[in-house]
């Protein structure tokens, strides 16, 4: 145990993101997402939800202010305009966590999605059991 450090952050995940450089992505995604066949590394957090692996990740990963969306989610399937509870809650985390730059979430459909989180320097596949509980996240940078 460390001081200061959220406990479902485990030594693979704070190595990885400690590895992670200004600009690599993180990707929390839900229980029906293919992880294993997308991620370059994986870690798993299979006995919690998105919105609590997200909630530890953003206590120690700082994100990108620089250029377009450093959160995106994925789009409804027939439907990318829908708005679903799942984001809001993502969206809450993300307020609690970053000083008023993130807003809105990003959107890609879902294939583009998948493509985006195959780039991703490391995917943490949680237990999430709602549809769309996925979220990238892009690394910032922490300013002297």
């Amino acid at each position: 145990m460390l001081k200061g450090i959220d406990p479902l952050l485990s030594p693979d995940l704070l190595s990885h993101l400690r590895a992670m450089g200004h600009g690599d992505t993180i990707g929390v995604v839900d229980a029906n997402f293919p992880a294993a066949a997308t991620a370059r590394r994986l870690v798993r957090l299979d006995g919690h939800d998105a919105v609590r692996v997200l909630d530890a990740v953003l206590s120690v990963l700082p994100l990108d202010d620089f250029g377009d969306a450093c959160a995106t989610r994925m789009e409804v399937v027939g439907d990318p305009h829908a708005h679903l509870a799942v984001f809001d809650d993502f969206l809450a985390v993300l307020d609690r966590h970053v000083d008023g730059h993130v807003t809105s979430l990003g959107a890609l459909e879902r294939h583009a999605f998948y493509e985006a989180a195959r780039a991703a320097y490391v995917i943490v596949a949680t237990g999430e059991t709602r549809l769309y509980g996925n979220i990238l996240l892009r690394k910032g940078v922490i300013r002297a």
